[in-house]
């Protein structure tokens, strides 16, 4: 290990900035070469006098910048260029898959063994081998308090509950909320999981129109006047797959709509704590109806499975028997995993760390499809790119996978049978480096460029 200890006092901006500064600079000049491996966390915060979390925040930065990799158990190594990334070998690129934006292998082994080690010293640590308690353990329900607090929306320990991920959570309200053959509005492109629920619970959905600021009110008032439902689904940070915004009007509007007409409401907010600034969830303006959504998926890492659900006051208890009924509730140990983040500043850390370079990725979408009309957030893991006349989303899509690069046609998010409109999804975090997603970019710029081979148009 080398003892690799820059000087940042004399550099502008915040310390974690400064250190992934000063290690680019070292590489550029010779003094760091590739295969070179950096120092421990601990070491280089003594050394520099700032805290732990400042230098995993400084990894982080640089690993987004493609400095850094690493191997679980050996540690953090100045980067070696990935096969794909020395010469454009043709594989296919995969953006059709939602994930978020890879970090780097090295600083985040680093961060999950500074964590597994101190969780191996605890006296308690089987206790996280049993079963959770109804809900999760108190710890791990004030963490999920803390971590939709960030969001905008206060929220008690005990209405929260620690789920096996956003989906277990969307099980459990739905599975709770909703008898089979009951209909369940929902926006008339939406989250394919939603689908795919509703199809396993045998629950009818029914799409309804959105603009560019998210649902629309008056189609939610005329659904409500009509009768029929009493529960309503909502994306509304990032929306899958438009990726909009919607306003906080808008969102007071439907949250009042809601209560006039004693509609329940599941706010899925998987997305919102990417967005730096964004206007206070629909929780906050109709507390008493809404399920409220959140994980450590997007967020944080995929794998961990933990997800939180907020309950309307005096309803935890109720959703409590849904968990136990589905998969018991979340792993403790991996709910301490992300407890032990929360509490440390290392989950705010990796946070930024996923914003940063899902901000680059969008960066590189703009350059790439300059030309095409599209919607997405600064931050967004997607984009929705409209497809001009002839163009139709399954052909487009079919013709894009000739050359390379998989993308998901509307298809895959209408509700119902209404017509799909003539769009697909590019999902820009799935490909494991920045050379791979504009290869793949590249290919659905010229995809666009080109014409719709004989039939397709038709598709």
């Amino acid at each position: 290990m080398t003892m690799w200890v820059p000087r940042i006092d004399d550099r502008a901006g915040p310390r974690y900035r400064a250190i992934a500064d000063a290690l680019a600079d070292d590489i550029t000049a010779g003094r760091l070469s590739a295969g070179t491996r950096l120092p421990t966390h601990r070491f280089l915060a003594d050394q520099l006098g700032v805290t732990v979390g400042t230098v995993t925040r400084g990894y982080l930065e640089a690993a987004r910048r493609g400095l850094l990799s690493g191997e679980v158990g050996r540690g953090t190594f100045v980067r070696r260029a990935a096969p794909d990334e020395v010469a454009d070998n043709g594989a296919a690129v995969d953006l059709s898959h939602n994930h978020p934006p890879p970090l780097g292998a090295g600083p985040l082994a680093d961060v999950l063994q500074r964590t597994l080690a101190a969780l191996a010293g605890r006296a308690d640590l089987t206790a996280l081998l049993g079963y959770p308690a109804d809900g999760g353990r108190s710890a791990h329900r004030e963490a999920g308090a803390a971590w939709i607090a960030r969001g905008g929306l206060p929220a008690a320990a005990d209405d929260v509950l620690v789920c096996a991920g956003s989906q277990h959570a969307l099980t459990t309200v739905m599975a709770t909320l909703l008898q089979p053959g009951e209909k369940l509005l929902a926006e008339a492109v939406t989250y394919p999981g939603l689908k795919a629920l509703a199809n396993l619970l045998h629950v009818r959905l029914e799409g309804l129109p959105l603009d560019r600021d998210g649902l629309r009110p008056d189609a939610l008032e005329d659904a409500c006047r009509k009768g029929g439902a009493r529960t309503l689904y909502v994306v509304p940070t990032i929306q899958n797959p438009t990726g909009s915004v919607m306003s906080e009007p808008r969102r007071r509007e439907i949250a009042a709509i809601a209560r006039a007409h004693g509609l329940a409401v599941i706010e899925d907010d998987i997305h919102a704590l990417l967005a730096p600034e964004r206007p206070r969830p629909i929780a906050a303006f109709a507390p008493e109806r809404t399920y409220y959504l959140t994980s450590a998926s997007k967020t944080l890492a995929p794998g961990l499975r933990v997800g939180y659900l907020l309950a309307p006051p005096g309803q935890a208890a109720r959703l409590a028997a849904g968990v136990r009924a589905t998969t018991w509730g979340a792993a403790p140990l991996t709910a301490e995993v992300v407890t032990a983040w929360i509490q440390d500043g290392t989950a705010d850390a990796l946070l930024a760390a996923r914003r940063g370079e899902a901000a680059a990725r969008q960066a590189l979408a703009g350059e790439a499809l300059a030309a095409a009309e599209y919607e997405a957030h600064p931050v967004g893991y997607h984009l929705w790119l409209h497809l001009p006349v002839p163009w139709r989303s399954e052909g487009f899509a079919a013709q894009a996978a000739r050359r390379g690069v998989s993308v998901t046609p509307a298809e895959a998010f209408v509700v119902g049978r209404g017509a799909a409109p003539h769009a697909v999804r590019l999902c820009l975090g799935a490909p494991r480096s920045r050379e791979a997603l504009a290869r793949g970019l590249r290919a659905v710029a010229d995809t666009l460029a080109g014409a719709p081979d004989a039939g397709m148009a038709m598709v």
